[in-house]
């Protein structure tokens, strides 16, 4: 599979950083006439009944202050703003939906601008105030940055995670969570610490979760996770050659079970079995995985 073909991968909308620089440029492409806003509750989106798209409406219908609108972009020409809004049950023809239920189904272009707006959304709820001296900032740059009364800047928060495919001898090594249900399994996954190569990342993760060593880590692909701020990178690693695959040591303050799965029982789990949906970049890992042939 190519990378394209990551959810929430993305790509497609413009971003128009030199609109983003202006206040003069970012209030005329407000003013435009196709000029659309996309509006997220917490986690919900509104989706057109019809067709199964986004709500969008024109910019002329809202009634937003200017510190209140994220400038996404430009999507075919038309200027895009996204603002933090509350679900309009009496709306005709539009349902409010969780995004993880509806994001698929939406079309490529507005998958990436729900993922864009919740990122940035979920960040300004958390950026009032300065870290450093605890200051009120203001919103700069068309929601993609903060100031504060003292000429700092403050940008978007990105947590960088890595999840691995872990395989030896056409087996795919899984992990339970200790808050999962009975039966959930998924990549083992962590959060990049400070001062840390991603590749390190990958070979602590897997050591202190699964108590084993793997080699010829490769990174795969690349997807952001907008619940709140991560970015998940994809990698694919193999068990070291020293390494006996049946000698794991599971860490029992994150995971519960460790087992291995062949292709075959990625592509048809055995009853009671769940594995990741396809929105994340860890159900695109396995199933890519499950799908080549048997080596």
């Amino acid at each position: 599979m190519s990378v394209e073909q990551v959810p929430l991968a993305g790509g497609l909308i413009d971003r128009d950083a030199a609109t983003r620089g202006s206040a003069e440029l970012l209030e005329r492409a407000w003013e435009q006439p196709g000029t659309v806003v996309l509006r997220v509750a917490a986690q919900s989106i509104p989706i057109r009944d019809r067709d199964g798209v986004l709500a969008l409406v024109s910019a002329r219908e809202v009634d937003a202050p200017v510190d209140e609108r994220i400038y996404l972009g430009l999507h075919d020409g038309a200027a895009v703003f996204a603002i933090a809004a509350e679900e309009t049950e009496s709306e005709p023809g539009v349902t409010w939906q969780h995004v993880l239920t509806s994001v698929l189904r939406l079309p490529p272009a507005e998958r990436e601008l729900v993922t864009m707006a919740l990122a940035v959304i979920r960040w300004h709820e958390a950026a009032g105030f300065s870290p450093r001296d605890g200051e009120p900032t203001t919103v700069a740059d068309g929601g993609w940055s903060r100031r504060t009364a003292a000429g700092g800047e403050l940008f978007p928060r990105t947590d960088p995670a890595v999840i691995v495919l872990i395989t030896h001898e056409d087996r795919v090594l899984l992990g339970s969570n200790v808050l999962w249900e009975t039966g959930r399994f998924s990549l083992l996954a962590g959060f990049v610490e400070a001062g840390e190569t991603l590749e390190n990342a990958v070979a602590r993760e897997v050591f202190e979760e699964a108590g084993v060593r793997v080699g010829e880590i490769r990174y795969v692909a690349s997807q952001p996770w907008p619940f709140p701020r991560s970015l998940m990178l994809g990698f694919h690693a193999s068990l070291a050659a020293d390494q006996d695959p049946e000698q794991l040591a599971a860490d029992p303050a994150e995971i519960s079970e460790l087992r291995w799965f062949t292709r075959e029982e990625i592509r048809s789990p055995h009853s009671g079995i769940k594995l990741p949906g396809e929105l994340s970049i860890a159900g695109w890992l396995l199933h890519s995985w499950a799908a080549e042939a048997d080596q």
